[in-house]
């Protein structure tokens, strides 16, 4: 019962993913705009505009899968509340930025520097809340596998990620892959 509760979860949020994307032909338009006149990679936080959450999500995410970690806790609000789900020991509420940031290098250190951010294949907008389908890949040095979609839903305010919810496609295949 408890795995179709967490299908049915995810489920429901890609459709409301699906939706929302319908309506965000604008937001794309201007972050297509943005990536032609600028490279994301050279971008540092203060360039990112402060109305437009997709940006500083997409900016926040390319930064991520590039290992360019200045920039992508650059946009980390200090307060952060980071919801990470599951039992395993990286599982549960971060409350600071530095939580967040000791959280990543742990997995990184985990997983034996092979944590990579391997596709981010949806951003929705509503509000200043960013809905993201990304799938993540790493490998145990024992041969574990993780191959996983996640949908992460940032909150943005002043330029700035505050919240970060973030539901995996199996969370049983990630608890088993972090171990307690």
């Amino acid at each position: 019962m408890k795995n179709h509760s967490v299908t049915t979860l995810f489920s429901a949020l890609s459709v409301s993913i699906l939706l929302v994307a319908t309506t965000c032909a604008k937001a794309q338009t201007s972050l297509t705009a943005m990536s032609n006149k600028t490279s994301l990679s050279t971008m540092n936080a203060s360039d990112v505009l402060i109305d437009q959450p997709a940006q500083v999500i997409k900016t926040f995410l390319t930064a991520v899968q590039k290992g360019d970690h200045p920039t992508a806790k650059a946009l980390i609000d200090p307060n952060i509340q980071w919801n990470q789900p599951g039992t395993n020991r990286f599982s549960g509420l971060k409350k600071s930025s530095d939580a967040v940031v000791h959280m990543v290098g742990g997995m990184i250190q985990a997983s034996s520097q092979t944590l990579s951010l391997a596709d981010i294949k949806q951003l929705t907008v509503n509000g200043n809340k960013v809905a993201c389908l990304v799938r993540w890949k790493a490998v145990m040095p024992g041969g574990g596998v993780l191959d996983v979609h996640n949908i992460d839903v940032y909150t943005v305010e002043k330029g700035k990620i505050v919240e970060a919810m973030i539901y995996s496609e199996d969370i049983a295949q990630e608890d088993e892959f972090w171990g307690k």
